[in-house]
């Protein structure tokens, strides 16, 4: 079927809906940015393009369609079929607990646990259990920002902080700068380009937040091409996935100060971590989906001086 054909047959969100799904199933897409089903990436890829609430799908199914939006709707369906980038690129959006941000391909689409951890635990209704208050934190740094989300986030839980943001890619740096604007936090969070903390000597902070690359080599290498179109260096943590979790562990005492803390998503290497560091005492943090991808270590436990 040609654009015009769909365009002429299909009239609601429902239509378009179905018809994805169908798309989405015969291609035998992959998942993960996000969403984990084909109903959920359609649900996602059509009302996030119509700048409708992610979340909430129902009300507006039987709505019929202006031509224009059906256009729109049947090329981005195309578009995530012919070349299996994730959805978020092709509306330019993605979303961090309803939160949204600016992504394209210079980024890896933001999905991170620990997103998911700070509203839980500054949000809940006695505050969290380990992290520090969020009103006695002055300093706060995201190492290996990304897009710059949870830069974003940290600057939003924490008003009293400056933040300091670092990432190896200057592309990425450049799509950060657009979310500090978005968000309206630029006055309050720092971009800087370098290696982990090499562009912050001297400096030390009462929360460490770092989400790295901690992805192994067998798992790059059976990567599906929806994870493949984001940035290699994002993904790419060394033949066991923590090469950079092991320098941020040897580093991160050198840039805390002595009541606080970090906290770091390392993906599925816990047990590898556990055997080559029993000295520290890692507290491994629950999310929906994990009970072991984010620890929470203390600078006393780190032997912050």
């Amino acid at each position: 079927m040609t654009t015009d054909d769909i365009t002429s047959e299909l009239v609601t969100l429902r239509d378009y809906w179905r018809y994805a799904i169908s798309r989405f199933n015969a291609a035998e897409l992959s998942y993960g940015h996000g969403t984990t089903t084909a109903g959920d990436d359609a649900a996602f890829l059509l009302l996030d393009s119509l700048d409708l609430p992610i979340d909430t799908l129902d009300p507006f199914l039987d709505a019929r369609l202006l031509p224009a939006e059906r256009r729109l709707l049947a090329e981005r369906i195309e578009a995530r079929v012919s070349t299996r980038k994730p959805s978020s690129y092709l509306t330019g959006r993605a979303y961090i607990q309803g939160v949204r941000f600016l992504v394209d391909e210079r980024v890896i689409v933001p999905r991170s646990h620990i997103g998911e951890i700070l509203f839980s635990e500054y949000l809940g209704e006695h505050g969290s259990s380990y992290l520090p208050d969020p009103m006695a934190v002055e300093s706060a740094v995201d190492i290996c920002t990304g897009s710059g989300c949870l830069a974003v986030l940290a600057a939003k839980f924490f008003p009293n902080a400056q933040v300091d943001a670092v990432d190896l890619s200057a592309d990425a740096l450049e799509v950060a700068r657009l979310n500090l604007a978005e968000h309206d936090v630029a006055d309050r969070v720092s971009l800087h380009r370098g290696d982990l903390f090499t562009p912050l000597a001297g400096r030390k902070y009462d929360l460490i937040i770092t989400n790295p690359p901690y992805v192994d080599h067998a798992a790059l290498e059976a990567y599906p091409p929806e994870f493949r179109a984001e940035p290699a260096m994002a993904h790419d943590g060394g033949e066991d996935g923590l090469d950079l979790v092991r320098r941020l562990i040897a580093e991160a005492p050198d840039h805390l100060n002595p009541e606080g803390g970090m906290i770091c998503e390392i993906g599925s290497g816990r047990e590898i971590l556990e055997e080559e560091f029993p000295h520290l005492d890692f507290l491994w943090l629950e999310t929906a989906e994990s009970q072991d991808a984010v620890f929470w270590i203390s600078a006393e436990a780190l032997g912050a001086a």
